[in-house]
């Protein structure tokens, strides 16, 4: 079976599928990856199923070598990718011949590149999917310089021209989330619930694949103390005792005891996953 030999992971890379739904009643969370959309995306250019588990690189710094002749499709953040030393294209499929060197250089927009492969990642499954989950640390360990990771085998559908998602890229101004209400949104005053969306939020440092905390104005509760722990969802907006939101990633806990005053629509989700620290952030009501 032939490999990508990883030289460099990078600040961080991880394999990662759709995840594994409908475990949570047994504490398992889907994890996944981040940014869905582009991890679909980068699988339908290079012919495979949506769900073919792929790369999710954290802002680059990754190099790797394909053993044999290998198609790729690189999606979600934006920056310098070399074959061998020369650009190649975003969100294209593109081939790297045997022997060839893959090299993502540092993110210029957007967070998190995905990387698909064609044949997808062959990692060993977990619990039906190979996606890491960070918190649970189930599914395959994060990537390592000197790793070889298998790639499947050929898939039927050939490696696609053009997508009609492919020019889309993470955007670096502010950016608009939709949200839907939470099931503790009434534990919050009716100033509160209406500064979530009137105040321009900013992203912090403190974000990962567990959960993305906001900067801005406090959000004063209207029920004080804390509820026994209840289940959350992608999305769920936990607002800690700070007054300080955050937004639950794909390892997040399947349950919390924060409540949650919204949750960000599942259309929006993938937009969490290119933040950036400092980057704005603005909030409507889903439509």
């Amino acid at each position: 079976m032939t490999a990508l030999r990883i030289v460099a992971p990078g600040a961080s890379c991880l394999v990662e599928d759709l995840g594994r739904p409908g475990l949570a009643r047994l504490g398992v969370g889907r994890s996944g990856a981040a940014d869905r959309g582009a991890l679909a995306l980068a699988n339908r250019l290079v012919g495979n199923a949506e769900g073919a588990a792929g790369l999710e690189v954290l802002l680059g710094g990754f190099r790797a070598v394909a053993e044999a002749d290998a198609w790729i499709a690189v999606t979600g953040a934006r920056g310098p990718i070399l074959v061998d030393g020369v650009e190649a294209p975003p969100a294209v499929a593109v081939r790297v011949p045997a022997g060839a060197e893959l090299e993502l250089r540092p993110a210029e927009h957007g967070l998190r590149y995905l990387v698909g492969v064609r044949g997808g990642i062959a990692a060993p499954e977990v619990l039906g999917s190979r996606s890491r989950d960070t918190l649970a640390g189930l599914g395959p360990v994060p990537v390592a310089a000197g790793d070889r990771l298998p790639i499947g085998p050929e898939p039927e559908a050939p490696v696609a021209l053009l997508d009609r998602e492919a020019a889309f890229a993470p955007v670096d101004g502010p950016v608009v989330l939709e949200l839907v209400p939470g099931p503790r949104a009434d534990w919050f005053t009716d100033a509160a619930r209406a500064l979530l969306f009137d105040a321009e939020w900013r992203t912090s440092a403190a974000a990962d694949r567990v959960g993305t905390r906001l900067e801005g104005p406090a959000l004063d509760r209207l029920v004080a103390g804390e509820l026994a722990s209840e289940a959350t969802v992608p999305g769920s907006m936990q607002v800690s005792t700070s007054g300080q939101p955050t937004i639950l990633g794909p390892d997040r806990p399947v349950t919390g005891g924060y409540p949650v005053i919204a949750i960000v629509a599942p259309a929006s989700l993938d937009r969490v996953a290119q933040l950036r620290p400092g980057q704005p952030v603005r909030f409507r009501h889903a439509r």
